[in-house]
């Protein structure tokens, strides 16, 4: 089976797919606006202590404080295949979270968990480093071998080669990369990973908590340093200065894989060009049709997610009704395993196969979904058919999955359904314009419309990102809020500088308005915000005087909103305006 990963490289987002036989398998997304903490060591102080639940809140740094278990605040493990490995049953009487940590005592942790919607990141203070083929842990004295590795005569030569390189009183692990390596590359990788251990010793011994003391690699690093191995047929990425950086990585881990990684450049989206789009697209909705002809519908809820099987227009080749529902569960099977891989579930799954009376027929379908979920690097469990004939498997939440990703709650039909976040549309959005001005030199300008959360960031912090675009496109861009517009759509209007300056900015300096005080200023809450046709009108020491009519002169005019002072004060109340109603003062 060929697999290929191929990497979308963007400012504001990059995207690894995985691909066997052309069909994406896995994808992983990290954008600017929201990146990977887990894995970062932090140095942190313990805020509370909860007798209670035998746990603690350390505050690193972040927006929520992170929380500690009294079992994590011993000997923690932050690598899956460690916790796999190491089984810590300690006969010794368990201690109490207060007699282990005290308020205000500082301590280097590692995150181990995402934090996830009102709930701070988990930590855990047995720090763990992952190279390429070894694990260090600076804190635990131990050594162990994966337990993917089954072969034993590997498994041992391997643990002797741990057993020489492995530092004085501390642990190794021998991640699943090893099998077959030499030790020449294994104590190599040790050297590595003391030295990033000595510069987060250092750095944590000169700052005070909280502090970042080591950002784990990037989402690119981390798979070109866990998953590209021997059996990826080439890795492709469409960014310059990646590929230059993957390159010389490459020359530290593996330098014989260097040729197997490719440079894209093309017009054509590298997404586009493998067909990839539309698979993300599928994975996104709530059916899923099989090869077959049956189709799966996915339902995901915050306690478990649950998969209907159906034979849907698949009829068989034969009057067997057994051997049609065997034919569809086996489809049904494959595809479950790569559904819960692409969509990243986890928690209990429950899936409901169409009802089989054999129960060999029944073995034949566990055995197939058992075989695909073991190509599954997070650690999936199928537990089996319940009594009532349900099939239960469990798989473990690393990550946010994809729906929780790339969309958010509607506000529209008030949590009914599911629209594009405003970073997708926003990310969505730049793509669409450099598609459209691609061989398009006639173009000076452009004018972008989008719904005003999507418009911010489009804008970014000081205008930074609307800098960025306009130097990558070489063109000058507007970017106009519209509350009207729906959150998901964009629309893009291109020709002369003059021509879409004259749309965009709907108003000129000296110019005197009517306008209604809509809301305060975000970050200036004395200034008052009002709009006109979308474009807003920044008016000066205006906060207070929200939903009354004002007399308003334009001061200054910029491309994304005008400044305006206060020249008359009506005192008339909204509920009496037709807030649509704007008045030019001649």
């Amino acid at each position: 089976m060929s697999t290929d990963i191929i990497i979308n490289a963007d400012y504001s987002e990059k995207r690894a797919a995985f691909l066997e036989d052309g069909r994406i398998m896995e994808l992983f997304i990290e954008r600017t606006f929201n990146q990977r903490l887990a894995g970062n060591i932090y140095k942190g102080r313990v805020e509370n202590v909860l007798p209670g639940m035998q746990a603690a809140f350390v505050n690193i740094g972040l927006e929520r404080n992170a929380f500690l278990y009294v079992e994590d605040a011993l000997v923690g493990f932050a690598d899956e295949e460690i916790a796999e490995d190491l089984v810590a049953n300690s006969k010794k009487k368990k201690p109490k979270i207060n007699d282990v940590l005290k308020v205000g005592q500082e301590i280097v942790v590692q995150i181990t968990k995402e934090p996830i919607g009102t709930k701070g990141a988990r930590v855990v203070t047995g720090l763990t480093l992952p190279g390429r083929y070894l694990v260090l842990m600076p804190s635990v004295n131990y050594i162990g071998v994966s337990r993917r590795i089954e072969d034993p005569t590997e498994r041992e030569r391997l643990k002797k080669i741990a057993e020489k390189i492995k530092p004085q009183q501390m642990g190794v692990i021998v991640r699943t990369a090893a099998e077959g390596q030499t030790e020449k590359n294994l104590k190599r990788d040790t050297k590595y990973l003391l030295r990033v251990w000595e510069k987060i010793q250092r750095k944590a011994g000169s700052v005070r908590a909280p502090a970042l003391l080591h950002k784990d690699y990037d989402m690119v690093s981390r798979i070109v340093r866990d998953y590209f191995s021997e059996d990826v047929n080439r890795l492709v990425v469409d960014s310059r200065a990646e590929y230059e950086r993957i390159r010389e990585m490459l020359g530290t881990l593996s330098p014989k894989m260097r040729r197997r990684v490719t440079y894209y450049n093309s017009n054509t989206p590298v997404f586009d060009y493998f067909g990839i789009e539309p698979q993300i697209e599928k994975a996104l909705k709530r059916k899923v049709w099989l090869d077959c002809g049956g189709y799966l519908v996915i339902d995901e809820t915050e306690a478990l997610v649950s998969i209907d099987v159906n034979t849907g227009k698949y009829i068989g080749s034969t009057n067997n009704l057994a051997d049609t529902v065997l034919k569809t569960n086996l489809d049904a099977a494959k595809e479950i395993a790569r559904q819960l891989r692409l969509r990243n579930m986890a928690g209990i799954i429950v899936v409901d196969f169409i009802d089989m009376e054999s129960e060999d027929d029944q073995q034949q379908v566990l055995d197939l979904l058992q075989a695909e979920v073991k190509r599954d690097k997070v650690k999936t469990n199928v537990v089996g058919f319940t009594q009532l004939g349900l099939v239960e498997i469990t798989r473990k939440k690393v990550k946010r999955d994809l729906d929780e990703t790339m969309q958010k709650t509607c506000p529209y039909c008030e949590g009914a359904g599911r629209i594009l976040s405003e970073e997708t549309v926003a990310i969505n959005t730049e793509r669409q314009i450099r598609n459209l001005l691609q061989n398009r030199d006639e173009v000076a300008a452009v004018l972008v419309i989008v719904h005003p959360s999507v418009a911010a960031l489009l804008i970014g912090s000081g205008g930074a990102n609307l800098k960025r675009l306009e130097e990558e496109t070489g063109r000058t861009i507007f970017i106009k809020g519209n509350q009207a517009l729906h959150l998901t759509l964009a629309q893009i209007i291109i020709g002369s500088e003059e021509e879409v300056k004259a749309k965009a900015v709907p108003v000129k300096e000296g110019q005197r308005l009517q306008l209604v005080v809509e809301e305060p200023h975000a970050t200036n809450p004395k200034d008052g915000i009002a709009r006109v046709e979308g474009y807003v009108i920044d008016i000066v020491n205006g906060g207070e005087l929200v939903g009354q009519l004002v007399e308003v002169e334009i001061t200054r005019v910029f491309r994304t909103y005008a400044k305006g002072k206060i020249i008359q004060f009506n005192g008339e109340s909204s509920d009496n305006i037709d807030t649509r109603f704007i008045a030019v003062v001649e």
